[in-house]
């Protein structure tokens, strides 16, 4: 089993590969959380805009996001295929992604269930519990 783990802007990545990227998406958040929401949120093809992908064997299997907010990075879309949970795939993608980031400040809003995973790489809650598209969420922040 070979992982490969990419970063591109929009422009640069293939078809498919986007095509793919889309898929797992809408296959975590939308199918299997049975979430109807507008998962294209127009954020992707912002400018500054960085997707991560992890490959196994040349399928895409994880994939998130890092948006540019200004003065602090937002990493989102964290989503990882049934298939490979439990082997470390979304934490590289955590770690590359918070080192793509720098020694700006990050935000995020979990879902409710990963606020402890998600404080494994220095995040903290910083609001109540607000529920997005069905699903509890908590806001988080990584300092600078």
């Amino acid at each position: 089993m070979s992982i490969t783990v990419h970063q591109a802007s929009l422009p640069e990545i293939d078809s498919r590969v986007l095509y793919a990227l889309l898929k797992l998406r809408v296959d975590v958040f939308v199918v299997e959380q049975q979430c109807a929401y507008a998962e294209l949120d127009g954020r992707d093809v912002e400018a500054g805009a960085v997707h991560l992908w992890a490959e196994r064997d040349g399928e895409v299997v994880a994939t998130l996001r890092v948006l540019d907010d200004g003065e602090q990075a937002r990493i989102g879309r964290v989503a990882t295929a049934l298939t490979a949970r439990s082997a470390g795939l979304a934490a590289q993608l955590m770690r590359e992604a918070l080192r793509l980031c720098g020694p700006r400040p990050v935000v995020l809003d979990a879902q409710s269930q990963l606020e402890g995973w998600y404080s494994r790489f220095g995040f903290e809650r910083t609001g109540p519990e607000f529920i997005e598209d069905g699903i509890p969420h908590v806001p988080m922040r990584r300092p600078g």
